[in-house]
């Protein structure tokens, strides 16, 4: 993708002018972003799915007043009538098992894999919606069919309304209202406030993004970083090859109750041992951001056949850094010609068949070892 080249999507600005202008800055209005934009799944196959197991959804309703909150799986009979007013279903993660709506996700790649989420579809019938929030996260909200009045504004008062299944503003005073039809959008950064209510039977298309806190960050990375701790082996001796904590000169005690300075910095410097290598963080942190979600299996694959192109998974996650390609949790370390082609690989999720033979012998089993385990599957 050149990011440079303006776009409908955006309202006729790159990519690269819209970083710079709106991301994590201020909402954008796109009217017909994605013109003739079809909702990526029907509304049949979109209630089968809600039944199926490993599907994450949502039935929200708020009948006569009062909000309820089901998680699925979903059977038929479990969601209201098409014609009954103000609830909707919510389906997570849509990309992973639909390809339309995996296809219809590339068309934001110009954020970096890391961040991107996934595509979540909001069925409404009329009235229906979520109520008045906020997200910690970037939103797109396409329109795909029918018509939803969103009002949008920035939240000084975060009160939510108590006791209640959804976390629903009580003091929205929105500053902006917009009705979109079937291929507008709506940008918003995190933490702006927004309601979209239906007006008659819709679907939205939400492209959500990953928003990590500082501790959750860190406490998933020290996790990681423990798992790869390992102690050295040996000497030919027989001695230890890393340090054993002793204090030769503690001396006798009246407080025996105190923990030791001495333990305090043999501790400290322990730690900041297992965090000075900078390719261990890169390791656990690339891991960690391709991490498959709980919900997501593979079906088992086969080698590729000779002469094949190679695609990912539409459930794979695939990145790389300067020394490392990652993909749905692992780290390999990868160089030269190796490096060049898995990275083509990450940024456009395929290798034609002369790429795939372009790579070493080792490079090519561990392609070979992916297509087996269902992480790429043959070029069509």
């Amino acid at each position: 993708m050149d990011v440079t080249l303006p776009t409908p999507l955006l309202d006729g600005l790159s990519p690269a002018q819209f970083m710079r202008r709106h991301w994590q800055k201020k909402p954008l209005l796109v009217r017909q972003a994605w013109p003739g934009v079809q909702s990526p799944i029907g509304r049949s196959a979109l209630f089968d799915l809600a039944g199926a197991e490993g599907v994450e959804a949502r039935l929200l309703t708020a009948f006569d007043g009062n909000w309820t909150l089901r998680h699925g799986p979903f059977s038929r009979r479990a969601l209201p009538p098409v014609k009954k007013t103000h609830w909707t279903l919510l389906v997570q993660g849509l990309d992973l098992h639909w390809q339309p709506a995996h296809t219809m996700l590339q068309a934001f790649r110009f954020l970096p894999e890391a961040c991107l989420d996934d595509l979540m579809i909001s069925y409404a019938t009329d009235g229906g919606g979520v109520g008045p929030h906020l997200d910690s996260y970037d939103v797109f909200l396409l329109q795909v069919h029918g018509s939803r009045r969103w009002r949008i504004g920035p939240v000084p008062d975060r009160t939510l309304v108590p006791d209640l299944p959804v976390r629903i503003l009580a003091n929205f005073q929105p500053t902006e209202e917009f009705l979109l039809e079937p291929g507008d959008m709506l940008y918003l950064p995190p933490l702006w406030g927004h309601d979209g209510v239906a007006e008659g039977e819709c679907m939205t298309c939400s492209i959500g993004f990953r928003a990590a806190t500082e501790t959750a960050l860190a406490q998933e990375l020290l996790h990681q970083l423990a798992d790869e701790l390992e102690p050295p082996s040996a000497d030919a001796s027989g001695r230890a090859a890393e340090r054993i904590y002793r204090d030769p000169r503690q001396p006798a005690t009246a407080t025996p109750g105190r923990l030791p300075d001495s333990l305090r910095q043999f501790a400290q410097a322990a730690l900041q041992k297992a965090l000075r290598d900078p390719q261990a963080l890169d390791r656990v942190l690339g891991g960690l951001m391709t991490e498959p979600k709980p919900q997501v299996w593979f079906d088992p694959g086969a080698p590729l056949p000779p002469s094949s192109g190679a695609v990912l998974d539409r459930r794979s996650r695939m990145a790389y850094d300067d020394t490392h390609v990652f993909i749905n949790g692992e780290a390999f370390r990868a160089g030269g010609r190796d490096a060049r082609l898995m990275r083509q690989l990450a940024d456009a999720r395929q290798l034609s068949a002369a790429e795939v033979d372009r790579l070493s012998a080792d490079a090519r089993a561990l392609l070979d070892d992916w297509a087996d385990a269902g992480w790429v599957q043959p070029a069509p």
